[in-house]
């Protein structure tokens, strides 16, 4: 198949990880199928009124010991703890008594097969010094901000509701016009007020402007890749490079070294994002680690957390040097823990698993499960492939084609993305809405959100060949995100002989695809603004320069801008593009059958019967991709027309149109209502 994505932090991994065979002998072993396993939630570190409690879940290790610091880095340990081991849940356990351990650091040591291994954290330490090498013994309650207890962030009804913004730290923050005080760090969204040099909004008040529901916030736990004591180096990396998982990145905190700032000012974001009436979703890399031998996951249990193949190489379905094995028990239990501490402790609103098909469904599953009884608008999505081979076997893999044996779970679609922009790795490649024909059918895959049409043949579609969502809530549709290039650069590359004027008109189609297919829209940051990332591909460790978002544009591209905001406030105003159920959109949607070896580029539809409850009674909607006008056919009667030629009018007050033969503009989406 081929793979839709370019893996985030590929390059960088494979420097960091290398791809030598295991070190351990056992690695391997059959028998991790009998290895004990502890479900329980204090692992590593559990401070109450009888004192400081260590476990450290390490079945095959013969020793184990805490190493306590007095600080985060450097220095030698003040005292050193050796643990005891219950051999029926293979848990190494050592107390002391009190809580004078306050503000000491931690490290955990396993001796195995006769040799001390290096000192570790451990897989579960949620504050960390400085680099994460060390775990950092903290009063949580005390990083909460005022007001926490209280905090809740927007309720969400359904799935498609959602109208999902991705954004990375730096990009939304560091650019010298974004007015933004705290560049680069949690803090930049908690500014209100902050303007362009024309005086227009950025940072947290702009995407109140813009109407988005939820931030999709690229990893925010504890990476690797950037050295959090020497930030005026100014290193930049997306963050899929997972290094200690339940703890936030220290690059995005005012002080890296101190463990409960970086806490603090994390709930502090997602506080102010909640006032705003936005939730946040995480961006999780549960798939991989950022180190083979020398992950917190390796020094911890040699073997046991990752995939192997029979040789004893590690398996490497992440193109980042190895995967992790979630159909363990420890492991799967590990994932579901984090995410419902992320749910609980930070108040995260939703998850975004990358390279989700690296997991199997029965893991997928019960994290649905087990979040959803937290709280029942808690949402989870992530990319249906992987970026290679995997010893799990296809039929239990957390794949877009399983998508309908994952209650609660939704994929991507790169169905609708591939065929209206172009396939996202040929630059060149050409999609309906830049005039590339024979597209027509798999967008209207997208438009459906790959759930069963009687008007669709799934058997002329590009990426899929069967209806593979039983829900449009399993669908994620978008054109553009972090990875590849921007919808920008893309039409840049696509369209060279083009202005960027022109350009601008094929990106307002192609979202108007996304905003009023079936599903969950889903944008990248900036793209509102025009954004482009100078046509570099993989960004992921590009300068500042390149990544961060020009809010100059959003006065240069006002007419853009303002395109959005009024496709956004038009889906959310009306429930006919936010369908619940397979069936509703079989029955409410019906297509108009157009002849495409004439009229190539053209798709028309009609959402009929006050499709989900919408007030208007029929939404016409026809998709131009040709250059060239053409000419579509539409019932007689009055019809207000709210996107005619470029422009957009949420409440349909761009004219009328009476009906029968109606030209369209070219690549240009109509919307009509009645």
């Amino acid at each position: 198949m081929q793979f839709p994505k370019i893996m985030t932090a590929a390059l960088s991994v494979a420097l960091l990880a290398g791809a030598a065979a295991p070190i351990y002998a056992e690695r391997y072993d059959a028998r991790f199928d009998s290895y004990p396993t502890y479900s329980g939630s204090d692992l590593e570190l559990a401070v109450d009124n009888s004192g400081t409690h260590f476990k450290l879940w390490s079945p095959k290790a013969t020793q184990a010991r805490v190493n306590i610091y007095d600080n985060g880095r450097g220095g030698s340990p003040s005292e050193t703890i050796p643990m005891s081991f219950q051999p029926a849940t293979g848990v190494w356990i050592a107390s002391v008594p009190g809580k004078q351990m306050y503000g000491k650091f931690y490290t955990f040591q396993i001796e195995h097969n006769g040799r001390w291994l290096n000192e570790t954290p451990g897989v579960w330490p949620k504050a960390v010094g400085a680099n994460g090498m060390r775990a950092a013994i903290i009063d949580l309650d005390s990083t909460d901000p005022a007001g926490w207890d209280a905090d809740r962030g927007p309720e969400v009804k359904n799935f498609s509701d959602v109208i999902l913004y991705e954004m990375h730290h730096r990009d939304m923050s560091m650019h010298p016009s974004s007015g933004i005080a705290n560049k680069g760090k949690f803090l930049a969204l908690t500014e209100p007020g902050t303007t362009s040099p024309q005086g227009l909004a950025t940072g947290i008040d702009h995407l109140k402007e813009l109407g988005i529901t939820h931030v999709h916030i690229l990893p925010s736990y504890d990476y690797n890749s950037v050295d959090e004591t020497n930030l005026p180096a100014n290193t930049y990396n997306w963050g899929y490079d997972p290094q200690n998982y339940n703890a936030p990145e220290g690059s995005y905190s005012t002080n890296p070294s101190d463990p409960a700032t970086r806490i603090r000012e994390m709930k502090q974001m997602i506080k102010a994002l909640h006032d705003a009436g936005i939730g946040v979703v995480m961006d999780v890399v549960y798939n991989h680690t950022a180190e083979n031998d020398g992950s917190n996951f390796e020094l911890t249990a040699p073997g046991y957390y990752h995939r192997h193949w029979d040789d004893g190489r590690y398996s490497d379905a992440s193109g980042c040097g190895n995967e992790t094995a979630s159909d363990r028990p420890q492991m799967q239990d590990f994932i579901v823990n984090s995410v419902k501490y992320w749910a609980d402790e930070f108040h995260i609103d939703g998850f975004r698993f990358d390279l989700m098909a690296i997991h199997d469904t029965e893991t997928m599953n019960r994290v649905a499960r087990e979040l959803k009884q937290i709280r029942p608008d808690i949402f989870v999505y992530g990319e249906g492939w992987t970026a290679g081979d995997s010893p799990l076997p296809a039929e239990r893999r957390a794949l877009k084609e399983n998508v309908s044996a994952m209650e609660g779970i939704a994929v991507f679609s790169d169905d609708l993305r591939d065929a209206v922009k172009g396939h996202y790795s040929n630059a060149a490649d050409r999609g309906f809405a830049t005039g590339k024909p024979g597209q027509e059918e798999t967008v209207k895959i997208g438009i459906v959100a790959a759930t069963a049409h009687p008007q669709v043949d799934f058997s002329k579609g590009s990426n899929s060949k069967f209806p593979y969502a039983s829900s449009p809530e399993m669908i994620v549709n978008y054109v553009s995100c972090h990875d590849d290039l921007t919808l920008t650069d893309k039409l840049r590359k696509s369209m060279p002989e083009a202005s960027d004027s022109a350009r601008m008109r094929a990106a307002r189609l192609a979202q108007t695809i996304v905003f009023t297919s079936q599903g969950t829209p889903f944008m990248f940051a900036g793209e509102e603004i025009f954004r482009d990332k100078k046509g570099v591909h993989n960004s992921y460790c590009s300068p500042d320069s390149i990544n961060a978002i020009d809010w100059n544009l959003k006065s240069a591209n006002a007419e853009q801008y303002d395109y959005y905001r009024g496709l956004i406030a038009l889906r959310k105003a009306h429930p006919a593009f936010r369908m619940t159920s397979a069936a509703d959109i079989a029955r409410h949607l019906v297509f108009d059958k157009i002849d495409s070896s004439r009229q190539p580029n053209l798709i028309s539809y009609t959402l009929v019967n006050h499709a989900g409850g919408d007030e208007w009674k029929d939404i016409k909607v026809i998709f131009n991709g040709s250059a060239s006008r053409q000419t579509v056919k539409v019932p007689s009667g009055n019809w207000k027309v709210v996107a005619i030629d470029g422009r957009i009018s949420p409440t349909g007050d761009l004219g009328t149109i009476k009906g029968g033969k109606v030209t369209v503009p070219g690549t240009s989406a109509l919307i009509l209502a009645r």
